[in-house]
């Protein structure tokens, strides 16, 4: 009768935790966010007045890569584990990976504004200038040699894009710091995506269709998600920095024509 009783319990906490385990890629969209939201009110970060211009940005990139995510998870380049998930959806896509397109350009731009805050000026124009081409020539060849794999081929070729309209269209002269940034975002990264894609947990959140990506790993993380992830940050800080830069006008002509 005791052992029935053990049984018994064993099977109900099994069950119990079992039942925890579908809030898994809600928690990592939430321990993602929550630090950067609270201190987004800092008196010297001050980034929630900057929200005015964000929140346009990070609407308007989520809405582009909740297209193509839909799009990839309808011809199964990438799935979605069950297991680890509310069963809330939008479209075809968890709600947790639509809210991924928010929680983490959150985190990422947050960082970005605190960095851009106390960092010196990293100037260097022709050094700039050198790493974009050199990106963009190595996007180009893996991409057109993988021109068969869909995730490979997709990201590297339309990140290069986005470099160069950065670069030669737009000649924004932060895309130096925008790199040092994210190589220190890469950290926190390779945490939330290592366990998206199955590090320290049983099963991935998030599986890889092996025949549409390099199937190069950094641990259990493709390599494509690097520059994926980078494409994502470098739009939303386009469109932010753009509107920021609008609004300041904006205040300024406002402020003359009060004072005339």
């Amino acid at each position: 009768m005791l052992r029935n009783a053990l049984g018994a319990n064993e099977v109900f906490q099994g069950a119990k935790i079992e039942s925890l385990m579908q809030y898994t890629y809600l928690l990592v969209n939430f321990f993602t966010i929550i630090i950067p939201f609270l201190f987004s009110f800092h008196p010297k970060l001050k980034f929630h007045r900057t929200w005015s211009s964000f929140f346009p940005a990070v609407f308007i990139t989520g809405f582009i890569f909740v297209l193509w995510d839909m799009y990839f998870t309808q011809q199964g380049v990438w799935g979605f584990n069950h297991r680890y998930l509310t069963g809330l959806e939008i479209g075809n896509l968890p709600v947790e990976e639509v809210l991924f397109f928010f929680c983490i350009p959150y985190a990422c731009v947050f960082t970005f504004h605190c960095l851009d805050l106390f960092m010196r000026e990293t100037g260097a124009p022709k050094m700039q200038k050198f790493i974009t081409l050199f990106l963009v020539a190595g996007l180009v060849i893996f991409g057109t040699i993988n021109y068969d794999r869909s995730y490979t081929v997709t990201t590297f070729l339309s990140f290069s894009l986005l470099l160069l309209y950065a670069e030669f269209f737009l000649k924004i002269n932060w895309l130096l710091r925008f790199y040092l940034i994210y190589t220190v975002l890469l950290i926190p990264f390779f945490l939330v995506n290592g366990v998206l894609t199955g590090s320290w947990i049983e099963e991935e959140v998030v599986w890889y269709n092996t025949t549409e990506f390099m199937n190069f790993r950094i641990g259990t993380i493709p390599v494509e998600d690097a520059f994926y992830g980078a494409e994502l940050i470098l739009l939303n800080l386009l469109i932010y920095k753009a509107l920021l830069r609008y609004k300041r006008q904006e205040d300024s002509r406002a402020y003359k024509a009060s004072a005339t």
